[in-house]
C-alpha cells in the first residue's frame, strides 16, 4: 500500500500476520466515517492482500467504538452532491463534472460512480476469503460495505442501519444486488424503507450476521475461522469456492453450475493440491498445499466476461 503524505495518518490499518489479514478502519475519533480516502485504502488493501500467497483470509473491522458510522457528514448539506463538493470524495476518479453543458446529465460519466460501489465491488473481486468483525455501529456504508464479505460477526454492542430513506438518498454500494441475496427481498425492504438502526440480535435472526459473541471474543472468534482456514483448506479450492458461490447466485439454471463445477473438480483432480489433500488424509497427517493462488489458478479462470462500467 501507498504511504500516506508525511503527518498524516493512515484511514485504514493493515497488518498480515500468519497467513490471516487484519484490515482496520481508522478513524476513531469520526468513528470510523468513510471518506474518499479510505475508499482508496481499503481498495489498495484488497489489491495486497490478492497479491500475496502467505494472505489466506482477510479479517476486516474497526478501531474503537465503532465499526463505521456511515458516510463523513462533515461537508453538511453538499454531502451527497458531489457537484458542490470540492474534497476527494467528489475528486476521487479524477474527471471532469459529469454536466453537460445543457445542465443533462451525462449518467455513464465516471465521476457519477458511487465509492461506497467501488468497495463492494473490489471485495467482490477478492481472492481471498473475507470475515466482518462488526465491533459497534455499522450504518450507511459502514452496513453496505459489509455485504460482499462471506463471513460476518457481530459484537453483541453492535448496531446495524440502513439508514438511507432518513437522509433522502437511497441503499447504494451495490446493496440493492446483494442485500436482497442475503437476507430476502421482505427483509431487506423491511430495513431499508424504514431506514431503523436494530441491534447485533435482530441482525443474527435476519441473517444479515452469523453470530453474536461477547465485545471481548469478536476478534478471537473472527481469527479463529481465520485460522480453519488457513491452516486446513487448500488456497486455490478456496479462491475458486468463493467466486463460484457469489457468481452462481445470478444463474438462471442450476445447470450452469453443473458446467463450472465439472470444469473445476476436472482441472483441480489434476493439479498437485488434490494428490496433496487424499493422501494427507490417508496418511493421517496435516495437509500441506503447493499450489498457489498467484501460480495455478485453473486455465479456465477467471470463466465470466469483463464488465465495464457504463
Amino acid at each position: 500500500m501507498a504511504a500516506p503524505a508525511e503527518g498524516t495518518r493512515r484511514e485504514t490499518l493493515l497488518e498480515i500476520a500468519d497467513g490471516v489479514a487484519t484490515l482496520t478502519l481508522n478513524r476513531p475519533d469520526k468513528m470510523n466515517a468513510f471518506t474518499g480516502t479510505m475508499m482508496q485504502e481499503i481498495i489498495s488493501a484488497f489489491d495486497e492482500t490478492d497479491a500475496r500467497d502467505d494472505v489466506r483470509a482477510v479479517i476486516v473491522t474497526g478501531a474503537g467504538r465503532a465499526f463505521c458510522a456511515g458516510a463523513d457528514l462533515s461537508a453538511g448539506a453538499k454531502t451527497f452532491d458531489y457537484d458542490a463538493r470540492s474534497d476527494d470524495l467528489s475528486s476521487r476518479a479524477g474527471h471532469n463534472s459529469p454536466v453537460r453543458a445543457d445542465g443533462s446529465v451525462d449518467y455513464s460519466h465516471e465521476a457519477v460512480r458511487d465509492g461506497g460501489g467501488r468497495v463492494t465491488l473490489r471485495i467482490f473481486e477478492s481472492l481471498k476469503p473475507v470475515i466482518g468483525a462488526i465491533n459497534g455501529a455499522a450504518v450507511g456504508i459502514g452496513v453496505t460495505m459489509q455485504l460482499p464479505m462471506d463471513i460476518r460477526i457481530a459484537s453483541d454492542t453492535a448496531k446495524f442501519g440502513f439508514v438511507f430513506a432518513r437522509r433522502g438518498i437511497v441503499p447504494e454500494a451495490a446493496s440493492s444486488w446483494f442485500l436482497p441475496r442475503l437476507v430476502g427481498i421482505a427483509q431487506a425492504m423491511e430495513w431499508c424503507a424504514t431506514g431503523r438502526v436494530f441491534g447485533a440480535e435482530e441482525a443474527l435472526a435476519g441473517r444479515l450476521v452469523s453470530r453474536v459473541v461477547a465485545p471481548e471474543a469478536l476478534l478471537a472468534t473472527a481469527n479463529a475461522i481465520a485460522r480453519e482456514i488457513a491452516d486446513n483448506s487448500a488456497p486455490v479450492s478456496v479462491a475458486l469456492t468463493r467466486q463460484m458461490l457469489w457468481r452462481m447466485l445470478g444463474a438462471d439454471h442450476p445447470m450452469e453450475a453443473h458446467k463450472l463445477d465439472s470444469r473445476a473438480i476436472y482441472a483441480r483432480g489434476r493439479q498437485a493440491d488434490a494428490r496433496e489433500g487424499v493422501m494427507s488424509f490417508l496418511e493421517k497427517r496435516p495437509a500441506v498445499y503447493p499450489d498457489t493462488v498467484s501460480e495455478n489458478m485453473p486455465d479456465f479462470y477467471p470463466w465470466w466476461q469483463p464488465r465495464s462500467y457504463g
